[in-house]
């Protein structure tokens, strides 16, 4: 069996006396899509953001790739050029195209060439269907083309995963399709993929594995068909139960 390529044991996170993560351990392994799942508050959005150190874990363990993630020697700025972040806010510069917003990242923090970023930023336009867009401005583009330019930005970097913080939660319901068309398509391209969303019926069709979070802790996890249709324990089966009322 091959290693996990990310490993978390015992992670907490407190924020002042609000203990947020309390005792989390997952690992995941290479082009698994796991899909993180519960209650508003119970940690699922804290726990990506401990995974890249955006935000800085009270205690515990993280490895990936191989790295000691709280590691003080670890080069923040290497991993988190590995680990992909597409938030629920696009986070677009308004001033630079499509194009331009893609291509930045890989000139100020991979050094590439001005042509070389911009035939990266192209082929990552293309992956998420926007090659027609790369002269557009975030305010040209509906918020769910703004997400897949958030996401094609964070392609460009080869990452080896991508945290997916409620990428479609800030979309009109007719754009969210095509954002989750794009992750479905990244999923059979066999990119590693955490996701914390809402959108249930997507978990169902493309993960491989649910996660029920609830008050900081991992509740039960499974096969979408196992949560979502024999989940073993009570709190799993009153959440799932609400979704489907």
């Amino acid at each position: 069996m091959a290693q996990p390529l990310l490993e978390i044991s015992g992670l907490r996170k407190s924020f002042g006396g609000n203990e947020v993560l309390r005792g989390i351990d997952l690992s995941q392994r290479a082009s698994e899509l796991v899909f993180i799942i519960g209650p508003s508050g119970s940690g699922k959005s804290t726990l990506l953001r401990c995974v890249n150190r955006l935000e800085e874990p009270s205690s515990g363990r993280i490895v990936f790739d191989g790295i000691e993630v709280r590691n003080p020697a670890t080069d923040l700025n290497a991993l988190r050029r590995s680990m992909g972040m597409v938030f629920q806010a696009f986070n677009l510069y308004p001033h630079l195209t499509a194009l331009g917003n893609v291509a930045l990242a890989l000139r100020k923090v991979l050094r590439k060439s001005h042509e070389a970023a911009t035939e990266i930023a192209t082929n990552a336009l293309a992956e998420v269907g926007l090659a027609d867009k790369a002269g557009s401005y975030p305010s040209e583009l509906s918020g769910g083309q703004q997400q897949r330019v958030a996401i094609a930005r964070a392609l460009a970097l080869g990452p080896k995963i991508v945290l997916f913080d409620e990428p479609t939660s800030a979309l009109d319901p007719e754009l969210v399709g095509s954002v989750l068309a794009v992750m479905r398509d990244l999923k059979g391209r066999g990119m590693t993929m955490m996701v914390v969303s809402h959108e249930m019926r997507f978990a169902r069709d493309a993960a491989d594995r649910v996660i029920f979070m609830d008050a900081g802790r991992i509740v039960e996890q499974g096969t979408p068909d196992e949560i979502f249709t024999r989940p073993q324990e009570q709190r799993t089966r009153a959440f799932v139960g609400e979704l489907v009322r």
